[in-house]
This record gives structure tokens, sequence and C-alpha cells, in this order.
């Protein structure tokens, strides 16, 4: 079997060393539109974590048999294509829940414990000269009491409404497709959700009826001092109307997806007055060392179930 691993350096350091088993490999950390069609000719088994495997290459790699999505969503396969031409598309889920999740307060207690800003003041020396042993330049606010709303109450949006209860949160949510209905939580529009939550985190997929769901008008009825995270797809919140908002309105900002990865440049975002208000981190939510070694051992189990089918 040959087996080509198409886009490596999104794995970073995992071990990699598993695939061995199954015949000769081939590895590349990135691999460009135009290089793909001549790196997978010939494989039997192609794994891509975001490097596109159009109709096109599939009809080019008559070998292929197997494409294995390192990664949940498969919207970088021709799924279509895959499914007439008899090749198994294999993606892996919930890999990266507890990471999200983690990832999710981080970004919570970065932004409302003004750690930026504390740790600013420490190493410029002020504390040294401080007449008092405490500082209390920025205050922040303690979760219990307050009201988490939640976009999209799958997996890992349940995984942070657990937490958030735990610090003592209530939460609420709003289904954005309208089917989701869970008996735990209240469920509320999304209007109602922006107005009445001190955080609103984002953790719903990228499709027709959460494209840019969270725009201007929504994001001018959020209460001044809430915070809103975004952790599911970037898209679902509107980049050029955030940019606008935040030097308006005192609100504070996490967001780990953009809608153009890696950021573009320029980007509206960079050019904001209140820096403060923001925190961007480069789509890592997901990249946590457990949560990468799941992903490998997963698509590894993926080949081996093929293979023994």
């Amino acid at each position: 079997m040959k087996i080509v691993l198409l886009d490596t350096l999104t794995f970073g350091e995992t071990d990699l060393s598993g695939f061995d088993a199954f015949g000769t490999v081939e590895t590349y950390e990135t691999t460009a539109p135009d290089e793909t069609p001549g790196r997978i000719a010939g494989a039997d088994i192609v794994v891509t974590n975001k490097v596109v495997i159009t109709d096109r290459m599939m009809e080019a790699t008559p070998s292929l048999k197997l494409i294995c999505v390192a990664a949940t969503g498969m919207n970088n396969v021709d799924l279509d294509a895959a499914e007439k031409r008899g090749i198994a598309v294999k993606n892996v889920a919930g890999y990266s829940t507890d990471s999200v999740v983690q990832h999710t307060f981080s970004m919570l207690f970065y932004l409302t414990g003004h750690s930026r800003y504390y740790d600013d003041y420490v190493k410029s020396g002020a504390w040294q000269r401080s007449p008092i042993f405490t500082h209390v330049g920025m205050p922040f606010h303690e979760l219990r009491g307050k009201v988490w709303g939640i976009v999209g109450l799958g997996e890992i949006g349940r995984g942070v409404a657990r937490v958030a209860e735990a610090f003592g949160a209530t939460v609420r949510y709003y289904s954005t497709s309208g089917k989701n209905d869970n008996p735990d939580y209240e469920k509320v529009t999304l209007s109602r959700l922006l107005e009445e939550s001190d955080v609103v985190s984002v953790h719903a997929p990228l499709n027709p009826a959460t494209q840019n769901l969270i725009g201007h008008s929504e994001l001018l009825i959020m209460k001044d001092g809430a915070v809103l995270l975004n952790l599911g797809r970037g898209g679902i919140v509107d980049e050029r109307a955030l940019a606008a908002i935040l030097d308006a309105k005192p609100i504070y900002v996490g967001l780990d997806v953009l809608e153009k990865e890696p950021m573009s440049d320029p980007h509206p975002l960079m050019d904001i007055t209140h820096k403060e208000r923001l925190y961007i981190t480069p789509h890592i939510a997901w990249t946590s060392v457990e949560a990468r070694e799941r992903l490998i051992a997963a698509v590894i189990d993926n080949i081996r179930t093929f293979l023994n089918a």
C-alpha cells in the first residue's frame, strides 16, 4: 500500500510512525493545490487535514481507495465524486472536544481577567514602585451569577455549558438549526441570547444559516462589558462589522477562527484602536498535544478498520 500524508505540519511534532505498518508512507508538511495531483499519484490511501481533493484529482488517481480526513469537517473533499468512484472517505469526530472547551475558558479568562494589562503592569516595574501590596487598575468580575449564552449546543457546546455551570453561571442556548431541544438548558432566540448574556460563546458549524449570523445589529444589542468568543468557524461573526463595533462599544471578543486562515493582510481587525478588547489565537483550540495524539490514533484506526473490512 502507498499512503500519502499531505499536510503534516498541521499535526506539529505528533508521532506519525503508526502509518508505517500499512505500507510505504510519503509525508509532506504542506501541499499546494497544483502539487496535489502529482503527490497523490499511485496512492492507495491519502490523509489530508485541509488539502482539497477534487473529482478531477480522484479521476487521475485510479489507485485511490480511501481518503482519511484528519478532522471532523469534510468540506475539503468532493464527497459525491468519491461515492461515485467507490472511494471511501473517513473523518474523525470528538477528538478535540476537551481541548476546545479548555481553550474557550482560557480565552475568557485572558480577556475578563485583563491578563495582558496586569502582566505588563508588573513587568514594567510599576508594582515595584507601588505604595501598596495590590493593584486594582482593571476591575474584573466573577462568573458566578452571570448568564452564559451558547450558540450551537453540540458536544463542544455542552462541554462548555457544564464547566460554566461549575463556575456558577446560568446557561442558555440558541439552536442554529432550530432542531436542538435540550431540556437541561433554556432555549432562547438569538436576539434574547445576545441581549441578556454576559458571555456568548459560538460553537456552531458554518453553513448558510450561520454565515454572518452575528453582524453589526447583533453586536450592537450585546451588553456593555459582555464577552463574545468564537470557537466555531470564521464567517459566523462578521469581521468587518466587529472591527467597527470594537472601537465604538465596550465589548470584549476572543476569536480562534477567522473567515480566511491564515489571516488576510491587511485585515480590519488589525487596525482597531482598542486592541485590549480583542484576543485572537491562530486556530489553536483543537491542538492540545492530547487532541492531536487522539486524532492521529483515530486516523490510523480508520485505516486499519477499512483494510480489515
